[in-house]
């Protein structure tokens, strides 16, 4: 007679066989297992009463990624207040009004943000409540900012220059967790 773990280890292993459960590692593939990078933004202008303008330059690639996640950088962050855009500042698609604040965290290898939770909880633990990882179609525009765009945004804030920020996108795998 087997003993119990290893008969439960068998009946494991045959329904995970059958396709019954999924392990973690075939659930979900690592950032290394899909080319291993990930979209960056950087500054891309400082604005009027103290806003910047984020985005992806010339170097990002929004649908493979553009670095590799084994590289150290900060995470965009963005607090969404509802903030209004000041005079100078008119939001279109390509480069809208985040409705807040952006800043950005100390280095973290990309392979470190397993999950779009991760990297949120990365800037609510660095800057407070509120905070969340940035994402490519957080730039609003249009009547009451109601339309959402890409590849550049407005925000208040001060962030370094001549850096690139780990920042999510929603629609593309070219986060570090996908």
């Amino acid at each position: 007679m087997r003993p119990v773990k290893t008969v439960l280890a068998l009946g494991v292993a045959a329904l995970a066989a059958a396709g019954g459960i999924m392990t973690p590692a075939a659930a979900a593939p690592s950032a290394t297992d899909s080319g291993g990078k990930a979209m960056t933004w950087t500054l891309l202008a400082d604005g009027p009463g103290g806003t910047v303008q984020v985005g992806g330059g010339a170097l990002s690639n929004p649908y493979q990624g553009d670095t590799s996640t084994t590289t150290a950088l900060p995470v965009l962050c963005l607090k969404i207040d509802g903030r209004a855009a000041p005079a100078g500042i008119t939001p279109d698609f390509y480069a809208g009004w985040a409705r807040g604040a952006v800043a950005a965290t100390r280095p973290i290898r990309g392979t470190r943000l397993t999950s779009r939770a991760v990297a949120d909880g990365v800037c609510a633990n660095t800057f407070g409540p509120g905070w969340r990882m940035a994402e490519f179609h957080d730039g609003r525009y249009g009547p009451n900012l109601e339309s959402s765009g890409g590849w550049s945004y407005w925000a208040y804030g001060d962030v370094p220059a001549g850096t690139r920020f780990w920042t999510a996108i929603n629609d593309q795998p070219a986060n570090p967790w996908d």
